[in-house]
């Protein structure tokens, strides 16, 4: 198992309910994410920066 520190930049949603769930679809493509928050919002671009750690399980051949 490795842990990767991730930054993503993610749309701003109606509502905050829908921005969570935005947020943690796209983290799931990295891995499983450990923890995750918002650290940059830019209102004029309607988007946000995120910053997560995330897991991901490695498959040994």
């Amino acid at each position: 198992m490795t842990t990767h520190f991730i930054a993503a930049e993610i749309n701003l949603q109606d509502t905050p309910t829908e921005l969570q769930q935005v947020i943690e679809a796209e983290l799931k493509k990295q891995g499983e994410p450990l923890r995750w928050a918002i650290t940059s919002v830019d209102v004029e671009q309607q988007k946000c920066t995120v910053e997560a750690v995330v897991t991901n399980v490695e498959s040994q051949e």
